[in-house]
């Protein structure tokens, strides 16, 4: 029984999904503005910024012990959705276009009010590629659940997983 209480608090500030929270206890993660049209080529999306705020917050959530608050906060997250782009991959033998990438970025600020050191402005990117016989439409839940998933992961373990 000594082992395992010895062996719980070697954990320390770790929880069992692998963040790093240090002294925290609160974070806030603030709306991310879509700006994805200021970048050539890219397009705007509507709702794009709430579903990606809400997927970063849900994250944060799931995967640490930390308590979502409106202000305020031991940790910040704040930025802006800063590219949303439909590119042509793969041509076919009749120089068409085979696959279509689907690319979102988005510049995040952190702000760790416990360690400031911690803190860093960085842009975060991911992508997903679709047959491109196929309309975005049917296939933009999809790709946004992929992208978001990847993005919001590495902005965790850029935030939080302090190994």
């Amino acid at each position: 029984m000594f082992l395992i209480a010895v062996t719980l608090y070697g954990c320390g500030i770790y929880n069992f999904t692998g963040g790093n929270v240090g002294t925290a206890k609160t974070f806030r993660v603030d709306y991310f503005q879509n700006y994805a049209t200021q970048s050539p080529g890219s397009v705007f999306e509507p709702g794009m910024d709430r579903d990606f705020t809400q997927a970063l917050q849900e994250r944060i959530l799931n995967q640490s012990s930390l308590d979502l608050v409106n202000s305020g906060g031991d940790l910040v997250y704040e930025g802006e959705i800063i590219e949303y782009r439909i590119s042509p991959m793969s041509a076919t033998a009749q120089q068409t276009a085979a696959q279509n990438r689907l690319s979102i970025a988005v510049k995040v600020r952190f702000y760790n009010n416990t360690k400031e050191d911690a803190d860093f402005d960085q842009r975060f990117s991911f992508f997903f590629d679709y047959p491109a016989a196929t309309q975005l439409s049917s296939v933009k839940d999809e790709a946004h659940q992929v992208i978001f998933e990847r993005i919001t992961q590495d902005i965790f373990n850029a935030s939080l997983a302090d190994w």
